[in-house]
């Protein structure tokens, strides 16, 4: 049987980026993948938004790494050549019963270290957004756009730089504690078995499945799992913004917002719909809804510009928004299994947080 020092289980933006600073503190870092490639999973199904950390729970982990990662991504991106761009958002407020929430929305986001954001009167927003009808929204330079997939193989190729190896197509089905550290073993089309001394479970939508094949951990420290999948519709024709829209959040979700990708092509959502599996195609039946949601803000939305695009499942803790609950990060402390690290609802920001958070849970692995 083949041992290293660490496995990275999931080979997502969190996985890698944790990967990648396990090794360049010269860790032996081995990541296991259960997909075919890299990033399939969450963190390709996103909006590519690199957040400002508005909404988040001052103090929080999700408010802390969120600014944080904020700025840490900007440069890494900058510095690696990865496509992205600081594009700017408003939050608006549709009717005067919202403007009271945009205002407590700012002070919060100031809290969180959140700099440059202002309030706009409605003239103001139509003078840097014509398009948009709202009655006040709050300008937030700071929030932009990144290509998810280029990231993902630059933090790859840092992390293998460092020595790290990759494997895919190779599902960690069973785990068994051995002495100071884990046996692992491994499905797919090469079975195997791998002991490690430090084991890293960032396996997003899989992490408490991973949790509960530990033999000796109590699971009643694995938290539930919720899934909310969130769809996108994609707009035909000219988008009408330069900055992201979002409506202010509403009960489960921040809100079906107008986004943007580099080549400046305008997609809505996500929205929020609790499923029970995981299912990545967008039904076109859900189209009334996003156009309902997108005229509030978006009254010239013309009809039938709006087509499926994809979807994305998130992994949830509770039936809540983003900044309703927290990242769960368990060390030994919180679970009582030496050298095992697990990460649990690693949602958004998960990309913005993803340079943070690894360093966050680098500092707390300890063998």
């Amino acid at each position: 049987m083949d041992s290293v020092e660490t496995v990275v289980i999931g080979a997502g933006v969190v996985g890698l980026a944790i990967a990648r600073a396990l090794a360049r503190r010269g860790r032996e870092v081995l990541i296991l993948e259960a997909e075919t490639a890299i990033g399939t999973v969450t963190s390709s199904r996103n909006s590519g938004v690199i957040h400002a950390g508005l909404y988040y729970r001052p103090g929080s982990l999700k408010a802390r790494l969120c600014t944080l990662g904020r700025e840490l991504l900007y440069a890494y991106a900058a510095a690696h050549g990865v496509p992205h761009q600081r594009c700017g958002k408003l939050v608006v407020a549709t009717d005067d019963k919202e403007i009271n929430a945009l205002a407590a929305l700012k002070e919060n986001a100031e809290r969180n270290g959140v700099a440059g954001i202002r309030l706009l009167t409605p003239t103001e927003a139509h003078g840097i957004e014509p398009d948009i009808t709202c009655a006040a929204a709050l300008d937030v330079p700071v929030t932009g756009i990144i290509d998810q997939h280029q990231l993902l193989w630059a933090v790859l190729g840092d992390a293998e730089a460092a020595g790290a190896t990759l494997a895919l197509h190779a599902p960690v089905v069973a785990v068994a504690m051995a002495g100071p550290g884990f046996i692992l073993d491994i499905a797919g089309p090469a079975p195997a078995q791998i002991g490690c001394r430090l084991l890293i479970n960032a396996a997003g939508l899989g992490a408490q499945r991973v949790a509960r094949s530990l033999h000796g951990l109590d699971h009643a420290t694995v938290p539930r799992q919720v899934l909310a999948k969130g769809s996108y519709f994609s707009l035909s024709g000219k988008a009408p913004f330069r900055r992201l829209i979002y409506p202010l959040p509403v009960p489960g979700s921040s809100g079906l917002h107008a986004g943007l990708d580099l080549a400046g092509r305008a997609r809505f959502g996500p929205d929020v719909e609790w499923v029970e599996s995981i299912d990545y195609r967008v039904d076109p039946a859900r189209e009334p809804l996003f156009v309902a949601a997108i005229r509030r803000y978006w009254p010239g939305l013309p009809d039938g510009a709006l087509q499926p695009d994809y979807a994305g499942v998130r992994p949830k803790l509770a039936h809540a928004g983003p900044y309703d609950a927290d990242f769960l990060v368990q060390a030994s402390r919180d679970h009582g299994v030496p050298g095992l690290i697990n990460l649990y609802g690693i949602e958004s920001p998960g990309l913005t947080a993803s340079l943070a958070l690894a360093d966050y849970v680098a500092d707390q692995a300890r063998v």
